[in-house]
């Protein structure tokens, strides 16, 4: 039986907010057999007072990825990717690949993060929703619909990101037939435009979750709708490089899909489950 090819395109740094650096990024998965591994640092958003990127430190992480290329081209194919919040409006020449996300909105000029601990989502839409959860669950996925006009995207980043917490705290309900048809007109206003999701392990890996994003519904539908699956684990520790990635294969199975995607030297391509 052909070994399956291990990858994972969802890898963040030192250079933003993971715990490990690129070369040691490189090191675990070359020990744990990975064939693969893209990365994809945050985007510079000038908007946010968490984030420690800058457009200089950007171009110190493009150097630094493109030489480990090189270094490792042996034992490990690299690719330079970006996981790009959709309001930062930096320059996307230069990557291998590109991950579109949302991780703020915008309510007249101010900005407000949707990706926050349980506390902080239930201040959140107390403050801006009126206490009421499915405000909040709406205008994120009004967020989401907006994606293809702010870059030619090849994957769609954590689609369901607000059900983080759910575990937690309540928000909304995720089953009702009022916020899953937020999130199908989301998925509608995506297709033909950002050809594939992911299937995303990190909240797993970090404690807020015991299953990958998407949910089940919501898996069933973007197979329905066509767009191809990818799988990672959204690594901010090394350690975790692999953490959950064949739960999240099995998953897809469960759903109805055959195969999973990779990035190669010439693109995306099919490779069974």
């Amino acid at each position: 039986m052909k070994r399956k090819m291990l990858q994972n395109l969802h890898t963040h740094t030192s250079y933003c907010d993971g715990k490990d650096s690129p070369e040691t990024m490189v090191k675990y998965a070359i020990e744990k057999g990975f064939d693969s591994l893209g990365f994809s640092g945050h985007s510079y958003m000038s908007y946010s007072p968490y984030s420690k990127v800058t457009p200089e430190s950007t171009q110190e992480y493009k150097k630094e990825i493109n030489l480990l290329k090189k270094q490792y081209e042996d034992q490990l194919s690299i690719y330079l990717g970006l996981e790009v919040d959709m309001y930062s409006g930096v320059e996307l020449s230069g990557y291998d690949y590109l991950i579109g996300s949302v991780h703020y909105m915008k309510i007249g000029d101010a900005y407000f993060g949707f990706d926050r601990m349980a506390k902080g989502v239930q201040e959140l839409i107390c403050e801006q929703f009126g206490g009421d959860g499915m405000k909040f669950a709406k205008k994120y996925y009004e967020e989401v619909a907006m994606l293809p006009r702010y870059g030619d995207f090849d994957i769609i980043g954590h689609f369901d990101l607000i059900t983080k917490n759910l575990d937690t705290i309540a928000f909304f309900d995720e089953q009702s037939k009022e916020y899953l048809g937020w999130a199908l007109e989301a998925m509608q206003a995506l297709k033909g435009k950002i050809p594939f999701f992911e299937v995303n392990t990190g909240a797993i890996a970090r404690g807020y979750r015991k299953t990958p994003y998407p949910s089940i519904t919501l898996l069933k539908e973007f197979k329905r709708q066509g767009f191809g699956a990818i799988v990672t684990s959204d690594c901010h520790d090394g350690r975790l490089l692999d953490c959950g990635l064949e739960d999240a294969e099995n998953l897809l199975r469960h759903c109805g899909f055959k195969e999973k995607y990779i990035l190669t030297k010439e693109g995306f391509k099919a490779v069974a489950l």
